[in-house]
């Protein structure tokens, strides 16, 4: 087996869960409840259990990407890779936020994506999720085996609610961010990205992640269009939801998918 080939079977067996030594890690790590941490060992980078880490076992974020610990950062420059895998993934897009960023100026505006980060990391932290980026007006998470277990698409649906609730759709005073959420599952190409002497992160790259982002691209305000691929793969019945079939850009047939607002969305992922 090629270098590239024993790469790319390392990487499937670490985020499919069964690299157990991995899992384990991850697992003691998160008991330690600090932000922020490494993506791939979730060691925390401050607090108690940081200071701890950084003195016993030598973690520290990167110098060269402080998304990863420099244990972590080592390995994936060693090792790069990927693999193709099943998952779920969740886009949010702010809707209308040009013209909201040109209403509240670069200081309210900053300030106010800032609230808007904050919040989408509380809330994939607690579902289980791999927070791919925080960028513009939108966030992106994965949802996949290392993390979410089997029922991937379940938890997904889950952290959308939460993104809804979090920005106050469902109280009396109504939301403080207009939000549109795309979730879809499929096969996903997950790997490294960069030089082996430059930079190396970790990303997504295909059609499930393209279609997830055109999704959340055209969800209105307060919507989640859940692709069908994901209402099968969560096991949930959303025959109640509207249904959509749409023509994304990019794609040459329509995908179906349902419309779930908070309202809906409490049935579909508890």
């Amino acid at each position: 087996m090629s270098d590239n080939s024993k790469n790319n079977e390392m990487w499937r067996r670490i985020l499919t869960g069964e690299m157990t030594e991995m899992t384990t890690m991850r697992r003691v790590f998160k008991l330690i409840p600090t932000n922020p941490r490494c993506k791939l060992c979730e060691a925390p980078f401050s607090g108690v259990g940081g200071r701890v880490l950084r003195l016993t076992a030598g973690k520290s974020p990167s110098r060269v990407n402080p998304h990863f610990c420099n244990a972590c950062y080592s390995f994936l420059t060693s090792k790069p890779g990927g693999t193709e895998i099943e998952m779920t993934l969740l886009f949010a897009d702010i809707r209308g936020s040009t013209t909201m960023a040109q209403q509240l100026g670069t200081t309210e505006y900053s300030k106010l994506i800032n609230r808007f980060y904050i919040a989408a990391t509380d809330v994939f932290s607690v579902s289980d999720a791999w927070i791919d980026r925080l960028v513009g007006d939108q966030v992106v998470a994965l949802f996949l085996p290392l993390m979410a277990g089997d029922h991937h698409a379940r938890a997904a649906i889950g952290a959308a609610r939460g993104l809804l609730k979090a920005v106050g759709f469902g109280t009396p005073e109504g939301p403080w961010l207009p939000l549109g959420i795309g979730v879809h599952t499929g096969v996903t190409f997950m790997g490294t990205v960069g030089t082996e002497k430059g930079m190396q992160d970790i990303t997504v790259l295909g059609d499930t992640a393209n279609t997830t982002a055109r999704l959340s691209s055209v969800a209105g305000a307060g919507e989640v269009l859940i692709s069908e691929a994901a209402c099968a793969h969560s096991g949930i019945d959303a025959s109640d939801c509207e249904h959509r079939s749409l023509q994304l850009k990019g794609r040459a047939e329509p995908i179906d998918v349902r419309v779930a607002t908070l309202d809906k969305l409490g049935a579909l992922a508890g």
